[in-house]
């Protein structure tokens, strides 16, 4: 198989993720500073920012219809509908250096059934992130 037909394969790898955020500019401020990235792109309307190959893009709410219309677009009072897993090497020191940040948690550091350590928190739009070792 060529390097072509492999960039080609169905289902490829998750390339962007657009996060809808009432709050742009604090949302983009969280992610400075709790992620420690710098913003890969912006406009009025959105900030992206580069996880590893995946962009996440922050939209502003106001701008999510057009992306997914005619189905609703949620708002945080709805709750969470997904997780994102961030891998590290220790939840308990990435937990204190969240906390110094200002960073509330949900839940954790706990030990999971399946063998897991893990720790959630909620950035200002109210997506969950998960930190797990």
């Amino acid at each position: 198989m060529t390097s072509a037909a492999a960039a080609s394969e169905w289902p490829g790898g998750i390339a962007a993720i657009t996060l809808f955020a009432e709050d742009l500019e604090a949302t983009k401020r969280f992610y400075q500073e709790v992620f420690e990235l710098p913003v890969f792109f912006e406009d009025d309307d959105s900030a992206v920012f580069r996880f590893g190959a995946t962009l996440v893009n922050l939209l502003r709410a106001s701008q999510a219809p057009e992306l997914v219309d005619p189905a609703r677009v949620g708002t945080p009072a709805d709750g969470p509908r997904f997780v994102f897993t961030l891998a590290v090497d220790d939840v308990d020191a990435t937990c204190r250096g969240l906390a110094d940040r200002g960073v509330a948690l949900l839940n954790g550091p706990m030990d999971r059934p399946w063998g897991v350590r893990t720790a959630s928190f909620r950035d200002p739009a109210g997506h969950v992130w998960e930190i797990a070792t």
